[in-house]
């Protein structure tokens, strides 16, 4: 089994380099996540958000990135052919969480009137 360093490698060519930061940077403004180069799948999520984006400036960037790298080729190709469940909602390449509609309780009781209209201020109980 290969190692994460030298599966990455290819990350030590600056001009690569400098293609992967404008990548994060990029996903950073748009989607709000940051992207570490250490992380695991890396080039797996930086393939994801690039298929999620509506910037052309990130599309280009991931391609020439691809084209210069041959792993990430691979990488795409063999993720590709994998399901992914895609959650009902997304907002800008993010799950949001889908929330249990409220049911309306019956009429309170006395004790959580009570609660609600207890107000202490410096440990005195007022109203």
């Amino acid at each position: 089994m290969t190692s994460l360093a030298s599966e990455r490698s290819w990350l030590l060519d600056p001009g690569l380099l400098k293609l992967v930061h404008q990548c994060r940077r990029l996903i950073h403004t748009e989607f709000g996540v940051k992207l570490h180069l250490t992380e695991e799948h890396l080039e797996k999520q930086l393939a994801s958000y690039a298929s999620k984006t509506r910037s052309s400036h990130l599309v280009r960037t991931w391609e020439s990135l691809k084209e210069q790298v041959p792993q990430l080729k691979l990488e795409e190709e063999t993720t590709e052919g994998e399901v992914e469940d895609t959650p009902k909602r997304m907002y800008r390449g993010q799950v949001i969480a889908e929330s249990e509609p409220e049911t309306k309780a019956a009429a309170p009781t006395p004790e959580e009137l009570a609660r609600k209209k207890k107000v202490i201020y410096r440990g005195q109980v007022i109203g």
